[in-house]
């Protein structure tokens, strides 16, 4: 089982690295170069230090004497096999830092796109300290080993030809290198095998740390109103524990493995000092060629250690990479049309026998169907649960029904382009979401045409401009994360100008307004019918109820009535029990 998992994670973590070079070829090129030459000038310096010993120190030795000469031309050697190897260590470092920084911002780009393609329905069943795992950790991961890659590469072709130098300088000690290459190709392929399993478990438990992180954090209020702050620190220690020892436990095997690959090449030093003895007594070589053979073997072991550093990160690059590809190969999107939208001002929106379940759970809506007449006032009423929310998202097309059809203007909201469908309508949720931003960035969202006036414009009919004209920067006024400097309200407040801003032909009102006063929000819903745009609003507070053109009653995801609010209080009992329960419940 060990082997088939080794195996497959090498042959899994080799297409990572084919996927890399075919996206960066030319960097890679660069660098695959770089190294190469690199280690073309290794085995070249290696020879050059055999002969200035053989040719140049021995005979001085033996003459008493320094031939400046000699010397002379020992040093220019030197020197410029050194500058050759900067400019090789340079296009090698270069080559591999854009390439592994340049896929990293790709595909952290890629999976942030395909974030912001994927419906809610899928992100809700993900955590979200999970994805900002597979945009942060899990990217870095899969190309971890892009930047020893051209290094590794580069051994390669030295270590080819290291063995046809050898046997060009002695075929015994070529055989030192025969036996020692595959060692340390097999040590390699061993650690990983090892390897794999732990780096793996590493990897997921970043994630898992991630996420309950971001969830600690994110219910920090919850958190410290409870009182549950020792035993979240103890339920995060727990995970955090775990990928400590996930860590160690790659740690260990690497310390047990970073020595044997020290210790072989040095072993091949020790083995050609004694064979080239033992040969250069029997005249076979010569002073120079022994010289030169082992200090070749004396400086493999930093270029061989770079094919460990591949293996060594490939399971982390399988682990990571597939994290990434899970998101990359998400499914669930939804296809648009081309089509567009008639005239420029408001649309109707029309629920037709519109049937919805989220998975595989039970019907939330059945049989649905209401008008939102252009330019009118539609309200949504029901209990909780009853399907208002699920209505609100069918109507941005955040999700398709699983039955019947919702359309805009007499067309099908699938058969409508993406722009087009953002730009004529607008969500207003029931959490406001704020952005670290100042209010003009956050009601214009940098989309073209809006500008001061018309921000102000969108303030005023939300209610807004009053508070914002009093803040000390007005429209300048960073307002922190989520709005952290505003009340409840405010942030409602700023969350619907954003919406007005984009001057939809249908906006939806999903509980919008709960958090400012009846009043507040009387004024708000007035001025949007004033406005002329098409409304549909999920609505709970009586008076708000009562300004709307039309109310539709939802009960258990089905439409029992619609009319007018006191046409429905006259005839529905189960309506007038819930308005009037909404009322007692503001008092």
């Amino acid at each position: 089982m060990t082997s088939r998992t080794g195996n497959d994670v090498l042959v899994r973590g080799l297409r990572v690295l084919g996927r890399a070079i075919r996206t960066e070829p030319r960097l890679f090129t660069v660098s695959a170069i770089g190294s190469s030459f690199f280690g073309f000038l290794i085995i070249a310096n290696s020879y050059v230090v055999g002969a200035i010993i053989g040719d140049v120190v021995v005979p001085a030795f033996a003459e008493h004497r320094v031939g400046s000469g000699g010397l002379a031309l020992a040093v220019a050697a030197l020197l410029g096999l050194s500058v050759l190897r900067i400019a090789s260590i340079w296009a090698r470092r270069l080559g591999a830092g854009f390439m592994q920084f340049r896929l990293q911002a790709r595909y952290r780009r890629a999976v942030t796109r395909r974030y912001l393609s994927l419906p809610p329905e899928w992100h809700q069943r993900h955590a979200t300290g999970s994805l900002l795992s597979n945009a942060g950790s899990d990217v870095e991961a899969a190309f971890a080993p892009i930047a020893p890659l051209p290094f590794a590469v580069g051994t390669i072709v030295m270590i080819a030809g290291a063995v046809v130098a050898l046997f060009l300088t002695d075929w015994v000690l070529a055989l030192v290198g025969v036996a020692l290459f595959p060692a340390l190709f097999a040590l390699n392929f061993f650690y990983s095998r090892r390897m794999s399993p732990r780096q793996i478990h590493a990897q997921r438990m970043r994630a898992k740390v991630a996420a309950v992180a971001h969830e600690s954090f994110d219910g920090a209020l919850v958190v410290k109103t409870m009182g549950r702050e020792a035993d979240e620190s103890r339920r995060f220690g727990v995970f955090v524990s775990e990928l400590r020892d996930a860590l160690v436990a790659v740690g260990r095997l690497r310390g047990v493995f970073d020595p044997l690959m020290e210790s072989l090449p040095s072993v091949g030093t020790l083995a050609v000092l004694l064979l080239g003895t033992w040969r250069l007594q029997a005249g076979a070589i010569t002073v120079t060629e022994v010289v030169s053979v082992a200090f070749l073997f004396t400086v493999l072991a930093f270029p061989v250690r770079a094919i460990g550093w591949v293996v060594g990160e490939l399971p982390r690059s399988v682990a990571g990479w597939e994290r990434v590809e899970s998101v990359l190969s998400a499914e669930g999107d939804l296809e648009y049309g081309s089509g567009e939208l008639p005239g420029t001002g408001p649309a109707e929106l029309r629920f037709d026998r519109v049937g919805y379940r989220y998975a595989d759970g039970p019907p939330v809506l059945t049989d649905v169907t209401f008008t939102v007449p252009a330019g009118k006032t539609v309200a949504l009423v029901g209990a909780t649960g009853s399907g208002k929310s699920t209505i609100a998202a069918l109507a941005m097309r955040l999700v398709d029904p699983e039955s019947g059809a919702v359309s805009l203007d007499g067309m099908k909201l699938p058969d409508l382009s993406a722009p087009e469908l953002a730009g004529a309508t607008a969500l207003v949720p029931q959490i406001p979401f704020v952005f670290d931003d100042t209010i003009r960035g956050n009601v214009a969202l940098d989309r073209p045409g809006i500008d001061d006036d018309r921000v102000w414009a969108a303030l005023r009919l939300a209610q807004a401009g009053g508070f914002v004209g009093g803040l000390p920067g007005q429209l300048d006024t960073e307002v922190g994360e989520r709005g952290t400097s505003l009340s409840g309200g405010q942030r409602q407040r700023l969350t619907l100008a954003r919406a007005l801003a984009g001057r939809p032909r249908l906006l939806v009102l999903d509980d919008a307004t709960s958090a400012v006063d009846p009043r507040v929000e009387a004024a708000i819903l007035g001025a949007l019918r004033e406005s002329g745009t098409s409304l549909l609003v999920v609505a709970y507070r009586r008076a708000s109820i009562a300004l709307a053109d039309e109310v539709v009653y939802l009960h258990q995801g089905r439409v029992v009535a619609t009319g007018t609010h006191a046409g429905l209080m006259a005839t529905q009992p189960g309506y007038r029990d819930l308005v009037t329960a909404y009322e007692k419940a503001d008092k």
